[in-house]
């Protein structure tokens, strides 16, 4: 056939040709050809056709490139958003064992007693809104613009002032209670001037080293003041140097897995204080070493710290 005797050597072909009892295809790469065969290197190795054989032959495009799963882990992860303080998108894909105490009906339990409250970095409202009953004035802050209007559409349906801000710009003895879950920072000082005498400040916040097996996997080993910034001890001698009586603090170790890497990328993304400036770009090669262990050998396997304080304004 002319075609086949015509195209140049590499084309991707497929010849249809005559065999015992019927026809058959041969798919692939023209690797060959004299006067009277051509071979085509197929998925299953070489297959020789005589030129008097072929019933029908014609030029195909080149198969589609395959995405790796690291790759479809890593794009699906990074399309996602990564707004607000939500984190269902890893349900199956990674686990977190959670604090005994119960951080959130605790919350409920002490905001249905008060008369005026506020949530301070509040993240996306969803923490807050899932307390069954708000005092008559609750306010709520945040900084983060994406966080902030989606904190504002959840909650202000609920009566909840939601401030733009990473500052406390409220006037002093306003609060009976302030709340915070994961703060970021605690500003202890501002704290004691905007709660009234006898109130509270109730807060799960994160501990020392949390994580850190995940953070060193990126990051190498942290100095001794990097895995004990966020110890409780810390906390209690700040709360006590703004004047306010530490009244309960607990602590726990808890376990958390990460099942693949897109989970990986999802939080680092979302948790961004973890790995500062973490792209997928700049730690690609990382990412794909740790894909090739959780393949292997199973979860990611690292250890969440958190902490529970309640301290009082005399």
């Amino acid at each position: 056939m002319k075609l086949l005797r015509d195209l140049p050597l590499g084309t991707r072909v497929v010849v249809r040709y005559r065999i015992e009892g019927g026809f058959t295809d041969a798919l692939g790469n023209l690797v060959a050809r004299d006067s009277t065969t051509c071979t085509v290197e197929t998925r299953r190795g070489p297959v020789v056709v005589e030129f008097e054989a072929v019933a029908l032959a014609k030029p195909v495009p080149p198969p589609p490139v395959r995405q790796s799963k690291f790759d479809a882990l890593v794009s699906e992860a990074e399309a996602v958003s990564v707004d607000g303080w939500d984190f269902s998108w890893l349900d199956g894909r990674a686990t977190e064992q959670r604090p005994s105490w119960g951080y959130q009906r605790l919350l409920g339990s002490r905001l249905a007693r008060v008369e005026a409250a506020l949530d301070v970095e509040t993240g996306g409202g969803e923490v807050l809104d899932g307390c069954p009953s708000l005092p008559p004035l609750m306010a709520a802050t945040e900084s983060w613009p994406p966080n902030v209007a989606r904190a504002s559409a959840r909650l202000r349906p609920r009566g909840v002032v939601v401030v733009a801000t990473d500052d406390l710009p409220f006037g002093d003895d306003v609060f009976d209670l302030v709340s915070s879950r994961h703060p970021v920072t605690t500003d202890w000082a501002g704290i004691a001037r905007v709660l009234r005498p006898g109130g509270s400040y109730f807060s799960q916040q994160v501990g020392p080293a949390s994580v850190f097996e995940l953070v060193e996997f990126f990051l190498g080993p942290q100095p001794s003041e990097a895995r004990e910034s966020r110890h409780p001890d810390r906390a209690v001698a700040a709360a006590a140097g703004a004047g306010l009586e530490v009244v309960d603090l607990r602590s726990e170790s808890l376990r958390t897995e990460f099942f693949d890497i897109g989970a990986v990328v999802y939080f680092l993304r979302k948790v961004i204080w973890m790995v500062p400036g973490f792209t997928v770009e700049q730690y690609h090669s990382r990412l794909e070493e740790l894909h090739e262990l959780i393949e292997r050998d199973g979860p990611f396997v690292a250890h969440t710290t958190r902490f529970l304080i309640e301290a009082r304004k005399p």
